[in-house]
């Protein structure tokens, strides 16, 4: 992984994906006990980053194996991302996804043109149903974070922080990013390691699902005991990626980590004042800035709101947590 990957992803993304601005409310400035400075990816194609990367990952694959079909594992939005991204390139998908993924993703993703196969995550492996579906049709895997073409499209979205945040004076911050297998956040931290070494990235996951943070913490892979059982189900993955660990070891800052209740009410404050809908494991890096203020330094944070599919019960219960 090199900046000139993310570069060149850039320049395949061009007039494809959408440019998201960086956002500001003073309320929120109030809360954090000073500027937060949001990057609401819940705007992009699909309702959130994953977009960017799947985009990437099939633009860079040969016309022929393009043509043949991409498969990918998900359990939302890097399913619509890939679906999407297959649609406008012609090419059919097929989506592996949990039966208990929310209702919104799996409609969603199948009204993009994505064949859903659904398996139970307590007793199916995903890897095997995927592996089999591959071989049977010669499929391509697109995979959800630990691959190069997909960071590298991911990393885009910090070439555009990176730009935003000199536009507004800020040239010092720490970089919150909502964290699952660290595609996401390993892209940011390669674009800005370039083009704004001042900037610095930390991870934001849930308690109980911290595996990044951990990993960060004891210099080695931890594993997640848990593979479901959060409402923050976006940014859940077993463990960080063998492609994006090193990354994020090198450049990253230590870890936040939110509880459930944080990310709904971070959800209820980005809606009441940005005007922005997003999911829980979106606004675990805004929770983060809100809840946090101690293990964050300087006047300047900027977070991502990665992602904002999300159902209306959920949201409501979001909102509930105004009253």
């Amino acid at each position: 992984m090199n900046i000139e990957m993310i570069r060149a992803a850039a320049t395949r993304l061009s007039g494809h994906a959408r440019v998201t601005p960086l956002l500001n409310s003073p309320f929120l400035d109030d809360i954090a006990g000073r500027r937060v400075w949001i990057k609401p990816e819940c705007l992009q194609h699909t309702g959130s980053f994953k977009f960017r990367g799947a985009w990437s990952a099939l633009s860079a694959l040969d016309e022929g194996t393009r043509s043949a079909g991409v498969i990918a594992f998900s359990s939302g939005n890097h399913a619509q991302g890939v679906a999407l991204a297959a649609r406008m390139h012609g090419v059919p998908s097929v989506i592996v996804m949990p039966s208990d993924a929310p209702a919104l993703k799996i409609e969603n993703t199948r009204a993009l043109g994505a064949e859903v196969v659904l398996y139970d995550r307590g007793s199916e492996d995903r890897d095997i149903i995927g592996a089999q579906l591959a071989e049977a049709r010669g499929l391509t895997l697109i995979k959800p974070y630990d691959e190069q073409q997909v960071i590298a499209g991911q990393g885009t979205t910090g070439l555009e922080i990176a730009e935003q945040a000199a536009a507004v004076g800020v040239v010092a911050a720490d970089v919150i990013v909502c964290c699952g297998g660290g595609g996401l956040t390993s892209g940011i931290a390669l674009a800005l390691e370039a083009d704004a070494p001042g900037l610095r990235v930390r991870p934001a996951e849930p308690d109980g699902f911290d595996d990044v943070t951990r990993s960060l913490r004891s210099g080695g892979i931890e594993r997640n005991s848990a593979v479901s059982g959060n409402i923050c189900d976006a940014i859940i993955t077993p463990q960080p990626g063998d492609l994006t660990f090193p990354i994020m070891q090198r450049l990253c800052g230590p870890g936040l980590v939110i509880t459930e209740d944080e990310a709904l009410h971070a959800m209820a404050l980005a809606f009441l004042r940005l005007k922005v809908v997003a999911e829980p494991g979106g606004a675990a890096a805004l929770a983060a800035a809100l809840c946090r203020q101690d293990q964050i330094e300087g006047d300047d944070v900027i977070v991502t709101i990665s992602g904002g599919n999300v159902d209306p019960a959920l949201f409501q219960r979001a909102l509930d947590t105004l009253e």
